[in-house]
């Protein structure tokens, strides 16, 4: 009995350790053990780490990129030109303070790769009134036919392509789409997002039945897209290391920056800065979707708004009466009018005057009153509508302005070629792509390079009893082809007394 206590005291002692057991076995006698106290073991306590707190945008950005970056040329070459031209994201980041929240929050609910927040970088350097050589418009660069696919709605009075929050969806949307027709293939969808699924898709039909590889670097695609890939994974790499490439960022707080607004109506975009407390031209920076002084008749009937305002403007809009919203003014219609004359001269649309006056065709009696709506502010008020920014177009060029009317027949092409200008300056002065149509009576401006003792003034010219085309030209040293492609003229039709012709002439040179 004694023998098996003494054992069963031995092994106790092994849950306190080896060394205290040798020692109880030489030095202390059988019968003074005594039970050893057991003391259970304290288990380590085992830090958790600290969640990252993430205060700003890019720094979120940076932790949900996931694309590979590979080793290749031209994703190096882009690397490169972003390096050396710190200033140009510098611009671009501060270009995205007001929009980069709102899109993230999107790509991420979605679970889309966080890269396609980068994209309206590479399509339009985040400006919302980007036009671009392909007629495409916007942040993400819609082409009007891929716009009205994807739900954005154009008109007169408004472009869903620039209204960031619609299009930011129907870009979403459209990739979502294409990453289905491409295989579930990131780097396909996107090359689609600038070429077409098609395109794709069929280049890598080309290098399967040729035994190729089908990997994106491999297949043959427009030289645009093959480099707009590279583009936007170089720039995610600049990205994702800025501060070792010494690259700084605009600061964007990681929080709701804007909050889209339902107005219910129609309203002057001048009244509505008003009650936001804003800018006019701060408002309309928020929704570049509006072309002209107010929000579209029919809608959408949506502000975008800075967070801040919202509330504020929201209890002003409240208390107020929809009639109150737009200036009106009484017209009485004149003989000769039509609702399209009467449209252009109060900077509003035919349909908008049905609209309102519960008029059903374009039948309007003289005598009778139209109810119009008007802007608040003068129309060169509004910097930001369509008027006032190709306005702004057309008279920041260098050297002599020139007024040309579109002839029959008449190109880009065959226009730049005659006043030995670009056709892609052309189209910039204009406010237009090179691949928009043109229209027979269209009013172009054309800016040449003066000679360097030029002075060059318009003339406005009333035509006399016995005027005719080569006289006046004459006189003035100018071109029979030039009077009439400066006033859209016919060679074969007779001036008229009184008639009012423009010119530009160097007055170094005419006889006046």
């Amino acid at each position: 009995m004694r023998l098996s206590f003494v054992l069963m005291a031995g092994g106790l002692s092994l849950l306190v350790g080896c060394q205290s057991f040798n020692q109880q076995a030489t030095t202390t006698p059988a019968t003074t053990v005594e039970p050893p106290i057991i003391v259970d073991p304290i288990t380590p306590q085992t830090e958790m780490p600290q969640p990252i707190v993430v205060t700003d945008v890019w720094q979120r950005i940076r932790l949900g990129l996931s694309l590979p970056v590979p080793d290749q040329k031209l994703v190096n070459q882009y690397r490169d030109w972003y390096l050396k031209h710190p200033q140009h994201l510098a611009r671009v980041s501060e270009r995205a303070q007001p929009f980069m929240y709102l899109i993230v929050e999107e790509i991420e609910t979605r679970g889309l790769p966080i890269e396609l927040a980068l994209l309206p970088i590479v399509e339009s350097a985040f400006d919302p009134f980007a036009y671009s050589h392909g007629a495409a418009s916007g942040l993400w660069q819609f082409t009007s036919p891929m716009a009205r696919h994807f739900g954005l709605q154009m008109n007169w009075w408004y472009d869903g392509r620039r209204d960031v929050p619609a299009a930011t969806t129907a870009a979403l949307d459209m990739m979502e789409y294409l990453y289905q027709k491409t295989h579930q293939n990131w780097l396909y969808a996107i090359a689609a997002y600038n070429t077409g699924e098609g395109r794709v898709l069929n280049a890598v039909k080309r290098n399967e039945r040729a035994g190729k590889a089908t990997d994106f670097w491999t297949l043959d695609l427009p030289r645009e897209t093959e480099r707009y890939v590279p583009q936007l994974l170089a720039l995610a790499d600049v990205i994702q290391h800025a501060e070792e490439y010494g690259i700084e960022l605009f600061p964007i707080a990681n929080q709701p920056q804007l909050r889209v607004v339902n107005i219910g109506s129609q309203i002057d975009l001048a009244l509505a800065a008003e009650m936001a407390g804003m800018k006019l031209t701060e408002l309309h920076a928020l929704n570049p979707g509006f072309n002209q002084w107010a929000t579209a008749p029919e809608g959408p009937h949506t502000l975008v708004l800075p967070v801040d305002k919202a509330d504020a403007f929201e209890a002003t809009l409240i208390s107020s009466n929809e009639e109150d919203r737009l200036k009106w003014q009484r017209y009485k219609i004149k003989s000769g009018d039509s609702l399209g004359i009467i449209a252009k001269r109060f900077h509003t649309t035919p349909s908008a005057l049905r609209a309102v006056n519960d008029i059903k065709n374009n039948t309007i009696i003289a005598g009778k009153h139209l109810l119009i709506p008007i802007s608040a502010k003068d129309p060169s008020k509004y910097l930001l509508s369509a008027d006032q920014r190709l306005h702004k177009r057309q008279t920041s060029g260098k050297g002599q302005k020139v007024q040309y009317v579109v002839q029959s027949g008449d190109s880009f092409w065959k226009i730049a070629k005659q006043y030995k200008v670009t056709v892609a300056s052309l189209a910039k002065w204009n406010g237009m792509a090179p691949r928009d149509p043109l229209k027979l009576g269209q009013k172009l401006v054309i800016w040449q390079e003066s000679a360097s003792n030029a002075v060059t003034r318009t003339v406005n010219y009333t035509v006399r009893n016995g005027d005719s085309l080569a006289k006046i030209a004459g006189k003035f040293k100018v071109s029979v082809n030039q009077l009439v492609q400066w006033n859209g003229l016919s060679k074969q039709k007779y001036l008229q007394p009184g008639q009012k012709l423009t010119l530009y002439v160097d007055v170094t040179k005419s006889r006046v």
